[in-house]
C-alpha cells in the first residue's frame, strides 16, 4: 500500500499522541500541529514563569514520533519522567524543562523543538499551533440553567455544564510560517481525537490556521472521540460535537469522518452526509476497558484513507 508523502496531524495531549502513532510509518513524512492552550500541572507552571507556550503537549507529541529503538525509547522515557519530590521540582515532567531551557537558550520556538527533536531522532516533525501561549475561555451553561464565563484550559476541560461558545486571548496569536506551510504542503490532514473544544476546536480560533484548515478541508479526515463522558462533552452526543465544529468552522468541510462501529447510528450519519462528508465506519475501539482508539486498528483506518490520497482518489480530492 503506497503512503501518502506528507501527513499532518492536528490536536493535543493524549488524542494527537494516538494519531501520531497510529501514522507512523504510514506516510513519508509527518507533521504534528499541536494546541498550545494547556494551564494546568508541569506546563501551567512554566507559563505562569515565562512567556513562553505551555510545553506538555508539544513534549507528548515529540514522545511519539520518537525514533523506534533503544536511543530513542529511552530519552522518550526521560522526557516523559516527572520528579516526585517535595519541593518545587514536584510534578515537573523532565521534557517540559528542557523544553523551556532550549526556548529560553535559542530564543526560537521552533527551532528550540526542533533540537528536542533531533535529540530523540524523531521521524517526523513538531510545531506549535502558536508560538504565543493561549488562553481558551468559553461560556458554560450549568445544570441551573445559568450561564458562566470560565478562563484557561482547565477549567473549561472540567466546567460542568454545556460549553455555549469558544474564544482565545489573543484573539489572533502569532503562528510560525512553518505551520503554515505545513498544513499548505500537506496531502491529507488529520483533525482529532481529542478534547472537542480544547484540543480540536481551539485551532478554528486561531485566524491563520483555520483559513489555512478551510483550504485543506478535502484533504482532511475528522477522527471523532471513542469516549463522549468528559466534563466538557457532557449532555451532548457525537452529532453535537459534529455541528458545534461546523457551527466554529464556517467554509470547512472535510473529506471523511472516521468513527467507530459502535457510533454506525443514522443520526450520525446525516449529520456528517448533510455537511458533505463521507462518513467512515470501522470497529477501532481498544479491546481493553478504557473507552479509547486501538492505535494498529485506527492505523489501519487512515492507511486506507491514505491510499486514497496516494492514488488520487476522489474521496480525499474531490
Amino acid at each position: 500500500m503506497t503512503p501518502a508523502p506528507h501527513v499532518v496531524a492536528l490536536g493535543g495531549g493524549h488524542g494527537l499522541y494516538a494519531s501520531l502513532t497510529a501514522l507512523r510509518g504510514r506516510c513519508e513524512v509527518l507533521t504534528a500541529v499541536v494546541t498550545v492552550a494547556d494551564d494546568g500541572g508541569s506546563s501551567g507552571r512554566i507559563r505562569a514563569e515565562m512567556p513562553v507556550p505551555p510545553p506538555g503537549d508539544l513534549r507528548m507529541a515529540l514522545s511519539a514520533l520518537c525514533e523506534d529503538t533503544d536511543w530513542g525509547r529511552t530519552w522518550r522515557d526521560v522526557l516523559q519522567w516527572r520528579f516526585a519530590t517535595t519541593g518545587p521540582l514536584d510534578g515537573h515532567a523532565v521534557g517540559n524543562l528542557l523544553i523551556a531551557g532550549l526556548w529560553d537558550r535559542t530564543g526560537g520556538i521552533v527551532e528550540g523543538l526542533d533540537w528536542v527533536a533531533r535529540l530523540l531522532r524523531c521521524e517526523g516533525r513538531v510545531l506549535p499551533v502558536s508560538t504565543e501561549p493561549i488562553v481558551v475561555s468559553a461560556h458554560v451553561e450549568g445544570r441551573d440553567g445559568v450561564l458562566r464565563r470560565v478562563e484557561g484550559q482547565v477549567a473549561v476541560a472540567t466546567a460542568q455544564g454545556r460549553v455555549r461558545d469558544l474564544a482565545v486571548t489573543p484573539a489572533d496569536p502569532a503562528v510560525p510560517a512553518a505551520t503554515l506551510e505545513a498544513i499548505a504542503d500537506a496531502d491529507a490532514v488529520i483533525l482529532g481525537p481529542g478534547s472537542w473544544y480544547t484540543s480540536v476546536l481551539t485551532h478554528f480560533l486561531v485566524p491563520r490556521v483555520a483559513e489555512a484548515l478551510v483550504a485543506a478541508g478535502r484533504r482532511t479526515i475528522l477522527t471523532l472521540n471513542i469516549a463522549h463522558e468528559d466534563e466538557e462533552t457532557a449532555g451532548t452526543d457525537r452529532v453535537d460535537d459534529v455541528a458545534v465544529l461546523r457551527a466554529a468552522a464556517p467554509g470547512f468541510v472535510p473529506a471523511a469522518v472516521l468513527a467507530d462501529a459502535t457510533h454506525d447510528e443514522p443520526r450520525l450519519r446525516a449529520a456528517v452526509e448533510d455537511w458533505g462528508a463521507r462518513f467512515v465506519v470501522a470497529p477501532m475501539r481498544a479491546d481493553d476497558a478504557v473507552d479509547r482508539h486501538d492505535v494498529v486498528r485506527l492505523g489501519e483506518q487512515y492507511a486506507r484513507l491514505l491510499a486514497e490520497v496516494a492514488a488520487g482518489g476522489s474521496a480525499m480530492r474531490r
